[in-house]
């Protein structure tokens, strides 16, 4: 990987679409707001399909009658940009081992470079999503277990948003719980995000007490837009509030992250 220039991004490998239902702009925006920016390199990383085997489509991730339309899509951009940037096709998922084949299958027929870990949800029953406030211990511990395992399958390329869960229960609690995560991430060598949509739109994450958390643990962190409109890819006042938190803690963001193979 490559350290990440003091000037600014230069990768950002979490970019939706609109094909998830909470996105807007067009593919190719993305893309070029990406090149105006000075991004080396660009990854798509929709909101894999879940398959669930009731057939049940969530609301927030592509529906399945697009994954073709959004595969195909990336790829002509890959293509068609080649000798301006560089871009990848990834997909931001949850880790649920109950539904692991299923996805691997449904994926299997696309070059998939990919995935970045996304816990929304501790397991596939999604019940508990973990960015609304709660005070359970057992909510959060069962989250930190779900990113720990997803860290440990070896699958995903890095753990986005890690500091999602808004718990509002003690702090000694939290620092327990949430340093299981930072100590599995130094463990497997798996990079942490600095989540830039939460710093833009002023969400509970990032939380500090976490990162200082990952800071102690010595973990690998890098800088992830989460854009869901172009004008998010890489935007200047956000990517130095992103840096400012980062050395805060006395935390380096990587530039570039080495993409696993996700199968």
């Amino acid at each position: 990987m490559e350290q990440m220039s003091h000037f600014g991004m230069i990768a950002n490998y979490h970019t939706h679409t609109y094909r998830c239902g909470h996105a807007r702009g067009a593919d190719r925006e993305y893309v070029e707001t990406a090149i105006l920016r000075g991004l080396k390199v660009l990854g798509f990383s929709e909101h894999v399909p879940m398959p669930f085997v009731d057939g049940h489509e969530s609301g927030f991730r592509v529906p399945r009658r697009l994954l073709e339309d959004y595969v195909q899509c990336v790829l002509d951009l890959k293509r068609e940009y080649a000798g301006n940037i560089e871009i990848h096709l990834g997909f931001e998922a949850e880790y649920y081992p109950d539904l692991w084949e299923r996805m691997k299958t449904m994926l299997s027929p696309y070059p998939v470079e990919y995935l970045i870990l996304g816990q929304h949800f501790p397991d596939s029953r999604e019940v508990t999503y973990g960015a609304v406030p709660q005070s359970s211990r057992q909510e959060l511990a069962a989250y930190a277990a779900a990113a720990v395992a997803g860290m440990r399958s070896g699958h995903f390329s890095y753990l986005a948003h890690p500091d999602l869960f808004c718990f509002t229960g003690s702090e000694a609690a939290y620092r327990e719980e949430m340093g299981k995560i930072c100590q599995a991430a130094r463990e497997t060598g798996t990079p942490l995000e600095i989540n830039l949509l939460g710093l833009r739109d002023k969400r509970t994450y990032p939380e500090p007490i976490f990162w200082e958390l990952a800071a102690r643990e010595g973990c690998r962190v890098v800088l992830g837009c989460d854009a869901h409109d172009p004008k998010d890819v890489a935007r200047p006042e956000n990517v130095a509030e992103g840096y400012a938190l980062a050395r805060r803690f006395g935390l380096e963001p990587e530039g570039t992250v080495d993409l696993l193979p996700p199968f």
